[in-house]
């Protein structure tokens, strides 16, 4: 009790100090007369004191115990046999203490027993039982004799202990065990190899050992395959076979396996030992191998000799490869810049990093080609998506790759390159690696001002490929795009709409026109207008053109925006697709977009000034019958813009303004405005404008309004001069907001 007292604070640290200065002692056999019985006498009050500190923690007996085998179990593994037949010693006696002595009870769930829907208290879990056994079992393997015997007695005791605490739920049965316990005590270790004692009791126990106690093992077993005892070593390697094989095992364990292997592999050389570890690596990669590859990425981004030693191993099936290879590609595409992790280990970003510089290497192996051909087209892409992914890398994710004076490591970005040529020439594509660099493809890709010429460049030799194969890589990017992801959307995209140049891809085609409009509201910069880019090519081919007339709604809605990239691109493509109308769609439709052209008469863009008119001149011509008469007001409303873009400094806009206005005249069936617009007297067709309909001046002088802040000098001073007109001011207010606040005119 006193001990218990004693020990209250720093009980582990003085137990620790205690175990040392007596398991360091000579051998008994070195001491005589006095200092032997003394030995002797130290030993048996260790044991006592102990018990002692077991009993006195009362309820929290159980947690005593466990703090107590804790601090001894690491001197079973001391090298001296001495020491550790001593530490042994003292924990069989412990064991043998506990079969006397009434513990609180354990939880039913101990030792395997089932129990549904209930919660283990801490006081009432023997969570020591997997790592006591296992290092129990593997000292049954050494060499010294009084070694295996304590182990030995050791494990018999924990076996009753096991025993008496199962009897006490009377919905077990442990009849054919007990028998066991009763004949167990006659045979001796040594009636049996070292290693085929050890294998049979740890047979037995592994019946008792929850999935939880079993992970403990493990690593410690895997550990123990550095051992230089090839009976230790046999058993360490047995122990872990029939662990992983186990049904039991559960995916939670994997990473802590993985990892030991890792460690441990350099200093293991061993062959049943290396055997032992390539059957766990592929039994765990049948079983879990997301997890398997996850973990091995984490222990090695930079894939190093070891790691790809056990990549050799998990590759050296045919079956296994495929997995491998699948699960790395699955990490390539898990490159979200929204699932960053402040830990290294763990985060999405670095692992994509790790998979593609993993990905290289295998490529280099020429026997993984074939696998590696049934997922080209999804590995291809993966590669080309991680060249743009690794120009976002932060400055501590590259560190972890390349180092400035490491000259053998290729940067993230060059990695992935190399392995998009490795990929090409590993499946005949030679001619396409070549073609690509011949254009300055390869080294576009690496800068983020030119990676998406690069990517166009890699597009179009691609499009030289079989069609099988062009038909997959069409119909992956139409999959990969209908779900939105800012990582890589872009580049997939631009690949896509250099894909639709090729003319015998008309049957994948519904699917890229299905996730079309879902990116011309896309709010990613120029995807609206790549996207129209890649419809307005589908127009001008015949095969195509009219099933681009789906995404008419969509088209026009750009028109709305404030992207003059965008409306540049969707004017062209609104006109072709007025052609491609029948019935009385062209005219419903052409009534539709002159009231959305209108506010683009006066955009920044010179190119959209001009199509835009153009446009609003061939609407005029294709409206007919009950729409004629609401487009005269879209006519009458677009006669004053036109005339103030007659003195436009574009040409090519003045140009478009006088033919709109010719055509407009003739809509309206006003031969005067046709000649004067026909000569391009602006003057006269403003007077013509205010003589003609009076009514109009007000809405006149609210279109002005804009063209008074207008960049272009000659239209601010057509405004002005217009608004100076005697006709246009008659009795109407004028507002101080119309006139320029500063500038010349």
């Amino acid at each position: 009790s006193r001990a218990g007292l004693l020990l209250q604070e720093k009980r582990s640290s003085l137990l620790h100090v205690c175990f040392c200065s007596v398991f360091y002692l000579p051998p008994q056999e070195d001491t005589q007369g006095p200092e032997a019985s003394l030995y002797s006498k130290t030993l048996a009050t260790m044991d006592s004191m102990l018990q002692t500190l077991v009993r006195s923690a009362g309820t929290l007996g159980i947690l005593e115990l466990q703090n107590i085998l804790q601090l001894l179990l690491p001197f079973t593994n001391f090298q001296l046999a001495v020491v550790q037949e001593r530490a042994l010693a003292r924990i069989a006696s412990l064991a043998n203490f506990i079969t006397i002595y009434p513990l609180p009870q354990l939880c039913p769930c101990f030792a395997q027993a089932t129990v549904l829907r209930h919660q283990c208290s801490k006081t009432h879990r023997f969570t020591m039982l997997g790592r006591l056994v296992g290092h129990l079992s593997l000292c049954c393997t050494c060499k010294d004799k009084g070694t295996c015997n304590e182990a030995a007695e050791a494990l018999h005791h924990l076996h009753t202990f096991i025993l008496q605490q199962r009897s006490r739920w009377p919905w077990l049965h442990d009849t054919g065990q007990l028998q066991l316990q009763e004949g167990w005590q006659m045979r001796q270790p040594w009636q049996l190899s070292p290693t085929s004692y050890a294998s049979k009791i740890f047979l037995m126990f592994m019946k008792y050992l929850q999935p939880s106690d079993q992970a403990d093992i493990i690593p410690m077993a895997i550990k123990s395959l550095r051992a230089s005892s090839a009976c230790s070593i046999s058993m360490a390697a047995y122990m872990v076979d029939v662990l992983v094989a186990d049904p039991a095992f559960q995916t939670g364990q994997v990473p802590n396996i993985v990892w030991a292997i890792y460690r441990n592999l350099p200093s293991i050389k061993a062959v049943v030992a290396l055997n032992s570890l390539d059957r766990a690596l592929l039994v765990l990669l049948g079983k879990h191998p997301r997890e398997v590859v996850s973990s091995l990425l984490q222990c090695s981004p930079t894939c190093t000799h070891v790691a790809m030693a056990m990549w050799k191993v998990m590759l050296s099936k045919p079956q296994a490869v495929e997995k491998v290879l699948r699960e790395l590609l699955s990490m390539l595409m898990n490159q979200s810049l929204r699932k960053t992790s402040t830990s290294t280990k763990d985060n999405p970003r670095i692992l994509s990093l790790a998979a593609a510089g993993t990905i290289s290497k295998i490529l280099l192996q020429p026997t993984f080609l074939r696998e590696v051909e049934a997922i080209f087209p999804q590995l291809f892409l993966a590669l080309l998506f991680q060249v743009s992914f690794t120009t976002e890398l932060t400055l501590q994710e590259v560190h972890i790759f390349w180092r400035k004076y490491q000259q053998d490591l290729l940067t993230p970005i060059r990695s992935a390159v190399q392995s998009m040529r490795l990929l090409l020439c590993g499946m005949g594509f030679e001619s396409q690696v070549l073609a690509i660099e011949a254009q300055g493809g390869w080294d576009a890709l690496l800068s983020t001002q030119t990676h998406l010429m690069g990517v166009r460049i890699v597009a179009r030799e691609m499009m030289k490929t079989p069609r099988p194969l062009r038909s997959t890589i069409f119909c992956h990017l139409a999959e990969l795009l209908s779900v939105e992801d800012p990582t890589w959307e872009m580049i997939a995209m631009v690949f896509l709409v250099e894909m639709l140049g090729c003319t015998d891809l008309n049957e994948e085609l519904n699917r890229a026109l299905q996730i079309f409009p879902t990116y011309l509201q896309s709010q990613c910069l120029g995807m609206p207008s790549l996207v129209l880019r890649g419809i307005l090519r589908l127009t001008e081919t015949p095969d195509t053109a009219r099933k681009t007339l789906v995404l008419l709604p969509y088209v026009m809605e750009q028109l709305q925006g404030a992207d003059s990239d965008a409306s540049a691109v969707a004017l062209p493509v609104l006109s072709n697709m007025l052609r491609l109308l029948e019935g009385r769609m062209p005219s419903l439709t052409a009534l539709a977009l002159a009231d959305k052209l209108q506010p683009l008469f006066n955009d920044e863009s010179e190119t959209v000034r001009e199509l835009s008119i153009r446009l609003f001149q061939k609407a005029m011509g294709l409206v007919v019958g009950a729409e004629k008469k609401k487009m005269k007001k879209e006519v009458w409303d677009s006669l004053l813009p036109l005339l103030f873009h007659l003195h436009d400094q574009d040409k090519r806009v003045a140009k478009a303004s006088q033919e709109a206005l010719c055509s407009a005249g003739r809509f309206l069936k006003w031969r005067q405005l046709v000649q004067l617009a026909e000569t391009a007297q602006a003057f006269r067709i403003s007077e013509c404008l205010l003589a003609r309909n009076r009514s109009r001046a007000k809405d006149y002088l609210h279109q002005t309004q804009p063209y008074l802040q207008s960049p272009q000098e000659p239209l601010r001073r057509e405004a002005v001069r217009f608004i100076g007109e005697p006709r246009a001011l008659g009795s109407l207010p004028l507002p101080g907001s119309l006139w320029p606040s500063t500038g010349p005119v």
